[in-house]
């Protein structure tokens, strides 16, 4: 039987390499691509060939470059910050090997391309290592506020990064200093300066919520009283913006990925720049938790690589990277989130973006 061509199309066709485009195509044959280019040279090349409009995007796999698996049994949350927080430490015993299969299975089921996850609980990291064919990066997750247990928690991590980092397959290990305002500038200092010199890369969540950044900069508002209550030792802020203060302590480099950066102002991302810093931002999680907007004219305007990641289920109401890119699209310039959804996903994970030529299995296309 003879396989009839036709073109798919949509408002942005992006092939994982060059600038995506506006009137694109890709002309299919069976169930594989025969050709790409422009919507009109594809119409010229074969005029008989139906056209069929495959909604915003067609594109190679998308990326959830930040995710929480173990917390997919979490319940949906909307509210302040803090009280986010404060979900997540009264749902604790929903975490575990289980919760994270289970968000696993659902970004295996939306055809994730890869995924950063940020990992608690050991058991969780042997899980992936051992079982995980999607390619990611699991970051370990370090808190320890008191400076005082800074060199023990650090000296109890160590060899375990060591070993899991012989078993690394199709999912790399990395760290994840959680915040600015629950790792000791000791501890941030050590971790980062190990990262460094072993390769580990690393994701920490910065600059999320206005509460953060009231609090390192004027030691007032929500985190006060919730330390007070968690009985966190009390230390003194450095009255500076999150991101100068890793700046200071040596923390941000090339293999920093700085979660949220939402709020920043120019001197933070231009910080960021010069540090070669990539960014996740989880629109989605950040409306909800009433973190506000990611500046991503300012990230553009100083050539900070920006991708997406979805947070856990716990702020975000699944594990979709397309919805956190269809959230902004009217907002934005969509072939920004196109690129922010696949090939920025990749580079933040230092893997290679799949690209969409002659030959291509219609499998490795999502249409959004």
């Amino acid at each position: 039987m003879k396989l009839e061509p036709e073109i798919w199309t949509a408002e942005v066709v992006y092939l994982g390499f060059g600038t995506p485009m506006l009137r694109g195509g890709l002309l299919v044959v069976g169930e594989h691509v025969a050709m790409t280019g422009g919507l009109e040279e594809l119409r010229h090349a074969y005029p008989s060939a139906p056209i069929r409009a495959k909604g915003k995007a067609l594109t190679p796999p998308v990326v959830n470059a930040h995710t929480h698996l173990d917390l997919w049994r979490l319940p949906y949350f909307r509210g302040r910050y803090i009280d986010f927080i404060r979900h997540v430490i009264a749902h604790g015993s929903a975490r575990g090997v289980e919760a994270a299969r289970q968000g696993l299975e659902e970004l295996q089921r939306l055809g994730v391309g890869a995924f950063g996850d940020i990992v608690a609980r050991d058991e969780v990291m042997d899980w992936l290592l051992g079982a995980c064919e999607l390619p990611g990066i699991a970051y370990r997750e370090v808190i320890g506020p008191d400076p005082s247990k800074a060199g023990d928690i650090f000296e109890g991590l160590k060899p375990r990064l060591l070993a899991w980092k012989k078993r690394e397959g199709r999912v790399r290990v990395g760290i994840s200093p959680h915040a600015p305002h629950t790792v000791s500038p000791p501890l941030l200092q050590k971790v980062a300066e190990f990262a460094r010199l072993e390769g580990f890369p690393v994701q920490i969540h910065v600059a999320e919520s206005p509460d953060e950044r009231e609090y390192l900069e004027r030691a007032q508002g929500s985190f006060v009283e919730f330390n007070q209550q968690m009985k966190i030792p009390v230390w003194k802020p450095p009255g500076v913006s999150p991101v100068q203060y890793l700046a200071d302590l040596g923390v941000l480099g090339s293999g920093v990925t700085v979660v949220h950066g939402v709020q920043v102002d120019e001197n933070d991302i231009r910080i960021m720049a010069q540090s070669g810093c990539r960014v996740v931002s989880c629109p989605r999680s950040n409306e909800g938790l009433a973190c506000g907007e990611l500046p991503w004219a300012l990230y553009l305007k100083h050539g900070v690589e920006v991708a997406l990641g979805t947070d856990s289920r716990g702020s975000s109401p699944d594990l979709d990277v397309k919805n956190e890119a269809l959230h902004l699209w009217g907002r934005l310039d969509p072939r920004l989130l196109v690129r922010a959804a696949t090939r920025s996903g990749y580079r933040v994970l230092g893997l290679e973006t799949p690209r969409i030529t002659r030959g291509t299995h219609l499998s490795q296309v999502q249409s959004w």
